[in-house]
């Protein structure tokens, strides 16, 4: 519910960006990615163009693809499930998934991939036809999108390899925000784990 209840967030978001609340409402049916969908309308939203708009949002989507090569091997789904769990493969479902004991692995990913889809596409629903007459910043759900990522962030560094890469990353936002547009530092931020890479 925490998770879906931010959607309302997204919603107002998008739409105050220039999205109609259909086209925020189709963004999460069919992109259901919140990062990439608060990237995508945030770039927009502060004047930045559609290329780096399109970049950051497929940037940050594209990790849901490293997700599902571990739940892959973890799930072993065939046939119209495993395309219903593709499209549910998100942080929050992965997280619970690879972090439950492995019989409960699949009701893990299940139940929060489900219970997200609908409450996210519930709340962005709302918060879409809602932004003109609630302020969602008044009411803190702004804040939840980033709380909900260092939640999952902390569950995935595991070791300092992986604590070195998160710091370095933020430590390449912060600094490109100031220098460039919307859009480019988390592009930038991205590179930090380069050296992990060439390393391992």
């Amino acid at each position: 519910m925490a998770v879906g209840a931010y959607g309302l967030s997204f919603g107002a978001a998008a739409v105050t960006a220039g999205l109609s609340p259909v086209q925020a409402c189709a963004l999460s049916v069919l992109v259901f990615t919140g990062a990439s969908q608060f990237a995508l309308v945030g770039v927009l939203g502060a004047g930045g163009g559609a290329v780096p708009a399109v970049l950051g949002g497929l940037l940050l989507g594209a990790r849901n693809t490293l997700y599902a090569v571990r739940l892959a091997d973890l799930l072993g789904l065939r046939g119209l499930r495993r395309v219903v769990a593709a499209h549910l493969t998100i942080d929050e479902s992965t997280a619970m998934g690879t972090a439950a004991p492995p019989p409960l692995a699949g009701l893990a990913f299940w139940s929060t991939g489900l219970s997200v889809f609908v409450l996210w596409n519930a709340a962005t629903l709302l918060g879409a036809v809602g932004a003109g007459v609630v302020d969602v910043r008044a009411l803190g759900l702004d804040a939840a999108v980033g709380a909900a990522f260092l939640g999952l962030l902390a569950l995935q560094v595991r070791d300092r390899t992986a604590l070195a890469v998160a710091v370095a990353g933020t430590l390449v936002a912060l600094v490109a925000v100031p220098l460039t547009p919307p859009g480019v530092p988390v592009l930038l931020a991205a590179l930090a784990v380069l050296p992990a890479v060439v390393r391992r």
